[in-house]
């Protein structure tokens, strides 16, 4: 990290997280058998809030609120690891 490196743009942290946990929820779900699924993510004032949604089919293996923490982790570290660069 240098110093004189700028911060990442907010629209950047929004675009990382977003892939990130978008990511994870279609690495444990089929994306046309998951029923619906939603990413939100903000960014204000060096804060980030990340809620992650997951509909999955009715004999999906994997469990949705671990699935929907798991996305938001990964979320989290994405940023982490933009501002690590910066």
């Amino acid at each position: 990290m240098t110093d004189d490196a700028p911060d990442p743009t907010d629209e950047e942290v929004v675009r990382a997280a977003s892939e990130a946990a978008e990511g994870v929820v279609l690495d444990r779900y089929k994306q046309s058998n998951l029923r619906d699924f939603d990413v939100t993510v903000a960014f204000e004032d060096g804060v980030l809030d990340v809620d992650v949604y997951v509909n999955p089919p009715a004999d999906a293996e994997a469990d949705a609120d671990a699935v929907a923490d798991e996305a938001a982790r990964a979320a989290r570290d994405a940023v982490d690891g933009l501002f690590d660069e910066a």
